[in-house]
C-alpha cells in the first residue's frame, strides 16, 4: 500500500508493479492510519537512525547507505517490538518465508523489469529520440509506434518492445559521424513481402539476406 504522491502514480511504478505481478493500492487521500505501519517505520528512522547519524563522517551516498544497512541489519532488525508481540522484525519475517512467492526465472532479467517504458515512433531512418539522444533501432520498424525500454539511471535505451511486451531488438547510439553519408532506403511495397529478423539495425545485413535469401533456403 502506497500513499498518492506523483511517484506512486507514475506510470514506470505501475509497469514495475504488473512486470513483477504485484498489486498496486492506494491508501485514500489524508488518511496516514490506513498505512500505519509505514508511518510507524518512518518515525523509527527519524528518531533512531537520522539522529544519531554522524554527518562529519559521510563522505558520499555510499557512505550513507553503507551506515543505513549496518543499522538495520545490527539494529532494527534484531530490536523485540512491541507491535510484533515481542518479536524482532527479522524472526517476524522469517515465519512468513514460506508465504513468500519466488520470482523463478524472472530473477534472471530482473534489472529488465525494472527498466522504465516509453512509446515513441520510429523516424524514418530508423532512429528513436530519448532525452535529445537519438537511438536506432531496427529498420524494419520504421513508421511503427514502439515501446523503448529506458535505463533510467544511465539515460539510454537498452532496447524496444512492442505494446505487448515482445522483444523487438536492440537500440544502440547513433553515430552521426558514420551516418552522415548512409543512403537511407525508403521502404516500399515490395518490403512487406519480406520478413527481415527484428534486431537487424544495418541496411547492409537486410541486403544480405534479400539477395542470398533463395540460395540460404
Amino acid at each position: 500500500m502506497v500513499d498518492n504522491g506523483a511517484a506512486y502514480r507514475s506510470g514506470s511504478l505501475q509497469g514495475i508493479c504488473a512486470r513483477l505481478g504485484i498489486s498496486l493500492i492506494y491508501c485514500r487521500p489524508y488518511t496516514p492510519e490506513s498505512k500505519g505501519k509505514i508511518e510507524r517505520w518512518h518515525r523509527t528512522f527519524r528518531d533512531q537512525f537520522l539522529t544519531e547519524l554522524d554527518t562529519r563522517r559521510i563522505r558520499d551516498l555510499d557512505d550513507l547507505n553503507a551506515r543505513l544497512w549496518a543499522w538495520l541489519e545490527q539494529v532494527y532488525h534484531q530490536r523485540p517490538h512491541g507491535g510484533l508481540e515481542g518479536l524482532t522484525p527479522l524472526f517476524r519475517y522469517q515465519q512468513d518465508l514460506p508465504r513468500i512467492r519466488s520470482l523463478g526465472t524472472q530473477a534472471a532479467h530482473l534489472d529488465a523489469l525494472f527498466y522504465h517504458r516509453e512509446a515513441r515512433r520510429v523516424r524514418k531512418d530508423g532512429t528513436v529520440s530519448y532525452l535529445g539522444q537519438f537511438f536506432e533501432v531496427p529498420y524494419a520498424l520504421v513508421g511503427k509506434t514502439v515501446t523503448l525500454v529506458v535505463d533510467a539511471h544511465a539515460g539510454r535505451v537498452v532496447s524496444v518492445e512492442s505494446a505487448a511486451g515482445e522483444d523487438l531488438g536492440r537500440a544502440t547510439p547513433l553515430d552521426r559521424e558514420a551516418n552522415v553519408h548512409r543512403k537511407r532506403h525508403q521502404p516500399g511495397a515490395a518490403d512487406t513481402a519480406v520478413e527481415e529478423p527484428a534486431d537487424s539495425t544495418s541496411l547492409v545485413e537486410i541486403a544480405h539476406k534479400k539477395y542470398y535469401g533463395e540460395d540460404e533456403q
